[in-house]
């Protein structure tokens, strides 16, 4: 990945921004009361610190949002198999999409999610699945405008909703 949006940089995640990109996640779960969960296997966040093993090794993909040289967001997918998906169909879970409140309400959100999508559709995957919490009010919205439809099986504890597309 390689995008300009406005002053933005959107890229592939590299070893180097761990920390950084870490604690985008880690300050916007703690913004809005979800905890930071690492320190167990399997937690729900350890794939923010283990990119290597739970996305470049998978078939997924992670990037980081830069401004300014600072890393100000990330978001990535990767492959999952999950019910209801017909056998041949090949879905991707969206995951640790999240931007500092600074840079918010530019658009970049629609603008990662769009290409999150499109960079799963040209590895071949034809169906994206999400999960969030009712207290991320704007993920939801943004959701639910660009046609995910609820389902009802949630696998992470803190999140209450999933959502599923098909991608064309």
């Amino acid at each position: 990945m390689d995008a300009k949006f406005k002053d933005f940089w959107i890229r592939d995640w590299v070893a180097g921004d761990r920390d950084e990109a870490a604690n985008v996640v880690r300050t916007v779960l703690t913004e809005y009361g979800l905890g930071w969960e690492v320190s167990c296997g399997g937690c729900s966040d350890q794939d923010a610190v283990e990119v290597e093993k739970y996305y470049q090794q998978t078939g997924g993909e992670f990037w980081v949002v830069e401004r300014d040289r600072t890393i100000v967001g990330t978001g990535g997918y990767y492959p999952i198999e999950r019910e209801p998906i017909e056998r041949e169909q090949k879905a991707v879970e969206i995951r640790k999409m999240y931007l500092l409140p600074d840079v918010r309400g530019y658009g970049l959100g629609r603008f990662l999610l769009s290409q999150l999508e499109q960079a799963a559709a040209k590895a071949g995957f034809l169906e994206v699945w999400v999960e969030t919490a009712t207290a991320l009010k704007t993920a939801v919205r943004l959701y639910e405008r660009n046609g995910y439809q609820p389902e009802s099986s949630v696998d992470t504890e803190r999140c209450d909703k999933a959502y599923r597309k098909k991608l064309s």
